[in-house]
């Protein structure tokens, strides 16, 4: 009896499972795509449509307070807004990756429920916050597009947490 005989062959491939990607890998992900399309929106559109959001100018306005709150002299003109952008893009990054917390399958409840509360925020906090309001502001097109705008980005983090989670 050979030693193969010995041992009949045992089927070394384990049963397929359907591969999982770490929760943080679709979080950074689902984040950016939604950071990302809320901000494609915010520099597309105003560059094309009257009184179009822009958020862009709360942003520098922000950053520039907080630098000067922390002792440190803030950027100015193409610099500022880059810096803005960076920290928007981040910040907002962080934000809409929480969209892949909680139970399996809620993303696009997550994605609505976290794009109209940045939305909404967005609409109402620039002004008691002390960052005045939105240039050009007309109401109601420019609040709604503002609050549109986060919904996009929400519905866009949940798509891809959506699109990375499912099982193949």
């Amino acid at each position: 009896m050979t030693p193969d005989q010995a041992h009949p062959a045992q089927d070394t491939q384990a049963p397929a499972r359907p591969h999982r990607r770490p929760r943080w890998l679709v979080a950074v992900a689902a984040g950016a795509a939604g950071a990302v399309t809320v901000t494609l929106l915010n520099e597309g559109v105003r560059r094309v449509l009257p009184h179009a959001p822009r958020m862009d100018v709360i942003g520098e306005r922000a950053l520039s307070g907080t630098l000067r709150a922390a002792g440190a002299e803030p950027p100015r003109g193409r610099d500022l807004y880059r810096a803005t952008l960076a920290a928007d893009l981040l910040s907002n990054a962080l934000y809409y990756g929480l969209v892949a917390l909680g139970q399996p399958g809620g993303h696009w409840q997550r994605g609505a429920a976290l794009g109209l509360a940045a939305g909404v925020g967005a609409v109402v906090l620039p002004e008691p916050l002390g960052q005045g309001r939105q240039p050009g502001a007309r109401a109601p097109r420019t609040p709604v597009l503002t609050a549109t705008w986060y919904l996009a980005g929400g519905l866009a983090a949940a798509a891809v947490a959506g699109a990375l989670t499912r099982e193949s």
